[in-house]
């Protein structure tokens, strides 16, 4: 039988708790944040419905003076031998008895929110569990260790989340980042990462960050969104869904633009449910955020340089050696370089249906920045090369924007036709058009259909037999625009 925990400091030694499986008391560790690979993190909280009171200095301060007697006693190599609901019960046998021994004042409600904080400080993200668990919240920006941010129904709004001081911020962004294999620091402060679930993190560290490090998380729903959720939220019209759903499948090669947060990687999530099951397809990205659900996917990511600046690897070696793994598609997750050239060579060697994303406001700025890009990548290819490249490589350009009032739309389906001289030549398919905006501040519009009743893309649907469908999504958009 292993000795009882050493007393928290000026307190008699509180009592040992039952035994469940390893013993879990030991030597003291210098910072609980910093173990993350060893514990499993625990399952999430669910998000409580009620607003929580805000928390004062006392509760910090009690709280900083409980966990550090809880690190004075316990042994995190034990305890990451446990399971997270056994690792969850041994941290609350202990907390409750160093707040029974040092005789805190607290009530029921404080001591069940002090214990769950410490649970989520040595298990999971600290105080970023609760904003994790809520599904409702799509970005979460930490801007030093007194102020966060999240983004609800698209307006950003002032959460009353904080952190015990810069150090524990700092603790947990390292956290989150040496589960991708990454780093940040005072040497490397600036790190792209990804949490379990594909939520995409961005981390920014003193010195570039003045006042401490500044955290951003976008999230993403544990229930992924499908174009018929799409449809129910008014991004777009059930004839329109059926019109992208056409596109994915005819395996038309699609660009998705649009500005940041305006969900083009939702867009692009949801055109790849639609890909067939037999397809090999291959995903690049900078931080892996694409879930697809078809059977034969190989997922690539980049990698940053190390500390001596060597073994980097780029986005446009990652789409280079996808032509040499035998790809039926190639997905990149964002496309802001000189890849795009490697890309457009794909999408116009055999490799059709590939998809792609960029950052831009309309189809026109889209198609300038890709000749843009190219430019950057030093190719020093004649323009007119350049836009005859393009227009025989995109096939569709699908537009998504987030209006002033939050919502986000899909605002053009727009069809590359070709060159006239020096001009690429393009015609909308369906456009959304804003008509105003009602008492409270949201906007009223509606999709429209161009008329364009035989669109470039025709016999590409016809090949794979779904003419008839497109032919009466696009007459079902006309009825509704008239």
């Amino acid at each position: 039988m292993v000795a009882p925990p050493a007393a928290p400091p000026a307190a008699s030694a509180p009592a040992a708790a039952p035994a469940r499986g390893p013993e879990v008391f030991a030597e003291p560790v210098a910072d609980p944040l910093l173990s993350r690979q060893q514990v499993a993190p625990p399952p999430l909280a669910p998000a409580t419905a009620r607003k929580k009171p805000a928390r004062t200095e006392l509760y910090y301060d009690t709280k900083s003076q409980v966990f550090s007697a809880l690190i004075d006693t316990i042994d995190l190599s034990q305890l990451a031998k446990l399971d997270g609901e056994s690792a969850r019960e041994e941290i609350r046998d202990i907390v409750n008895d160093i707040i029974t021994i040092k005789n805190f004042a607290m009530s029921i409600s404080e001591q069940e929110e002090l214990l769950e904080d410490i649970c989520n400080d040595v298990l999971g993200y600290g105080p970023l569990e609760p904003l994790l668990a809520r599904d409702d919240i799509a970005d979460i920006m930490v801007n030093g260790s007194g102020q966060t941010f999240i983004e609800v129904g698209g307006k950003t709004i002032e959460s009353d989340i904080r952190f015990r001081d810069n150090a524990q911020l700092l603790s947990i962004c390292q956290r989150i980042v040496s589960q991708v294999g990454r780093r940040v620091d005072e040497s490397s402060p600036i790190c792209d990462a990804r949490l379990p679930d594909g939520s995409r993190v961005n981390v920014i560290a003193p010195p570039l960050a003045i006042d401490g490090p500044a955290l951003t998380i976008r999230k993403f729903k544990k229930d992924k969104l499908t174009l018929d959720q799409l449809v129910r939220y008014g991004s777009i019209t059930a004839e329109g869904a059926v019109l992208l759903q056409i596109i994915g499948r005819v395996r038309c090669n699609v660009v998705i633009s649009g500005g940041t947060g305006s969900g083009k990687t939702t867009l692009l999530n949801c055109l790849t449910r639609h890909i067939d099951a037999d397809e090999r397809v291959i995903t690049c990205e900078d931080t892996a955020e694409l879930q697809l659900q078809q059977p034969h996917v190989v997922r690539l990511e980049t990698r940053p340089p190390n500390i001596e600046g060597e073994g980097e690897i780029t986005m446009r070696d990652l789409v280079k050696n996808c032509l040499r793994m035998r790809p039926e598609r190639i997905i990149v997750g964002e496309v802001r370089g000189p890849e795009v050239f490697d890309l457009l060579q794909a999408m116009n060697t055999g490799h059709d249906g590939s998809m792609g994303t960029i950052h831009a406001n309309s189809p026109r700025e889209c198609l300038s920045r890709m000749e843009s890009m190219i430019a950057m990548g030093g190719f020093g290819l004649p323009a007119k090369t350049v836009r005859e490249i393009i227009s025989g490589s995109v096939d569709v350009i699908v537009q998504a924007a987030r209006l002033r009032d939050g919502s986000r739309r899909i605002t053009h389906v727009t069809e590359v036709i070709g060159m006239e001289g020096d001009v690429i030549v393009t015609q909308d398919l369906m456009r959304y058009e804003i008509e105003g905006e009602d008492a409270g501040g949201r906007l009223i519009g509606r999709h429209v259909s161009t008329g364009i009743s035989k669109p470039h893309f025709w016999d590409r649907a016809r090949y794979f037999n779904e003419e008839r469908r497109l032919a009466a999504a696009l007459d079902a958009m006309e009825q509704v625009a008239g």
